[in-house]
């Protein structure tokens, strides 16, 4: 397989980019000076949601497995090999396309999700930087479907691809046995550099938000944190939602911070309404939402800014380091850091959220008016708010430079209303979720949020497969000699799994709450 035979565009700032193919140049000029990295046009050439099989692996577990749709410059990794443009210096921390495929449009496809999903690179589709192809869909034979899959994913995915695509095909096997029997899993992973953080630019104001419950120490201990940094926030909003007999109601306020404090005594239920009831009382340009339970250093804030100005985004994760025990400090975090070496440095589109650390700025909150509350009592809401993100065009990148000590102590924190929700009886507490239909006998499982989260985000054939690798998972994964308890256990299992659909499609049926 050739290697593209790349032309060079020289931007005003004296970056190369190379190129395959006849881009806008004008248009070429203004993404270059964003954050991406690789940038094409497949969408609008034929290229919409091919190599499907990818679904076997990912399901609903990975946002970008299916096209973002009707947005002119959004995140996709299925590359258009004949036209799509590079940073010269990203093309060199690359080996180039895989010459072990058939199809260079399969390499192209393995460049991109790798360089999207592992290796700390932004792969964007632009609409108008190259010019519309026939719509026909690139063909890809089935040995670099299983090639693909031997690559990147552990054997068990090729086994399941092979399982769900039909034992009984000759072609399926004859390509699973030639991969299985020649490659392996790919260990030779690309370093994409992290790009140096520009000066802060101008003074803008920042708000911090931090719903607790049951943790007020920890929470004071934060707030001894904010009032260190390089780069003070502006306000900290504190959302408690700690029990009223079991609450210190000046604990907060019995230290002067270099800071406003606002402090609201939470009566509703769950942290998507703690977190929208903090966002109603904020006034800055940026909110950073934190756990209750972390520790921070000094560039903490600094390094969010600074980083978001530098890629030219508007919200980005911050790197979550998780403690040993709670009684770890700030210099327990600067060993761990130098233990992570360079792996700690790796930037690009991200595939998660966390409320524990990231950094928003107001426009976008404004667009999508909060969180959805539909998910209080479960799980999911944080990938619900990074994935909204992506849905209107914008970005979540994953910003190593600023760092948080997650301590995790065993109490308190909104997770207690999910240990609620596995319990029975008089003794359990109705979740949000259940709306006028109280669980009684068969407890949903999975929790009906991330059934909720799936159904609002995915399609019908995602989620269809979703439920198939469940249960397969279920019944396989584990030690082989519980196989037969699980079959046993299966017709139940599948109840379970229903009523958490039943659920779920109550929340859908009521759209998306912000109150």
């Amino acid at each position: 397989m050739k290697e593209p035979e790349f032309k060079i565009y020289r931007t005003k700032n004296g970056e190369e980019i190379l190129y395959v193919g006849e881009p806008d140049l004008t248009k070429l000029e203004s993404v270059a000076d964003g954050c991406g990295d690789l940038w094409h046009s497949s969408l609008d050439q034929g290229y919409k949601n091919a190599f499907p099989e990818i679904i076997y692996q990912t399901a609903t577990f990975y946002w970008f497995a299916s096209d973002l749709e009707n947005i002119n410059e959004t995140v996709n990794w299925r590359i258009n090999p004949y036209q799509f443009a590079i940073r010269k210096t990203i093309w060199e921390q690359l080996n180039g396309f895989d010459t072990d495929y058939d199809n260079k449009v399969m390499a192209a496809f393995d460049l991109g999700f790798n360089l999207l999903r592992y290796w700390g690179g932004t792969v964007l589709y632009v609409q108008g930087l190259f010019q519309p192809e026939s719509s026909s869909r690139p063909v890809v034979s089935t040995f670099d479907n299983y090639l693909f899959y031997r690559k990147n994913f552990k054997l068990e995915q090729s086994y399941y691809m092979l399982l769900r695509e039909g034992l009984w095909k000759y072609s399926q096997w004859k390509a699973f046995n030639a991969v299985s029997k020649k490659y392996s899993f790919r260990n030779n992973v690309p370093h994409i550099q992290v790009r140096p953080l520009n000066e802060l630019q101008g003074n803008p104001s920042v708000s911090y938000i931090i719903p607790t419950m049951l943790r007020q120490e920890w929470t004071k201990v934060l707030l001894d944190d904010l009032a260190k940094q390089s780069y003070l926030p502006k306000e900290v909003v504190i959302v408690d939602a700690t029990p009223e007999d079991k609450r210190v109601t000046d604990a907060y306020t019995l230290k002067k911070y270099p800071f406003e404090v606002i402090v609201k005594w939470q009566e509703t239920q769950g942290s998507c309404r703690a977190r929208n009831e903090a966002i109603e009382l904020c006034s800055g340009e940026y909110y950073v939402f934190g756990d209750d339970d972390i520790r921070i250093p000094a560039d903490f804030i600094e390094n969010h800014i600074r980083f978001l100005q530098t890629y030219q985004v508007k919200a980005c994760n911050g790197l979550d380091i998780r403690a040993d025990h709670t009684k770890q400090d700030l210099n327990d975090l600067t060993s761990k850091l130098h233990e992570l070496g360079i792996a700690r440095w790796k930037s690009g589109t991200s595939s998660m959220f966390s409320n524990a650390n990231s950094c928003v700025h107001y426009s976008l909150i404004e667009k999508l008016q909060g969180n959805d509350i539909n998910f209080d009592g479960g799980y999911g809401e944080d990938s619900d708010f990074g994935l909204s993100i992506f849905k209107i065009g914008e970005m979540v990148l994953h910003n190593p430079y600023a760092v948080n000590l997650h301590l995790k102590p065993p109490v308190g924190g909104y997770r207690y209303w999910g240990s609620e929700a596995k319990k029975k009886g008089k003794v359990r507490k109705k979740q949000p979720w259940e709306l006028d239909t109280p669980v009684k006998n068969i407890q949903p499982v999975p929790s009906p949020t991330i059934m909720y989260f799936n159904l609002k985000h995915f399609s019908e054939k995602q989620v269809n497969e979703y439920r198939h690798k469940y249960f397969f998972l279920y019944l396989f994964k584990g030690p082989k000699t519980r196989l037969l308890i699980k079959l046993v256990k299966l017709p139940y299992r599948i109840l379970q799994f229903n009523k958490s659909v039943f659920y779920a499609q109550k929340l859908i049926s009521l759209g998306k709450r912000i109150r």
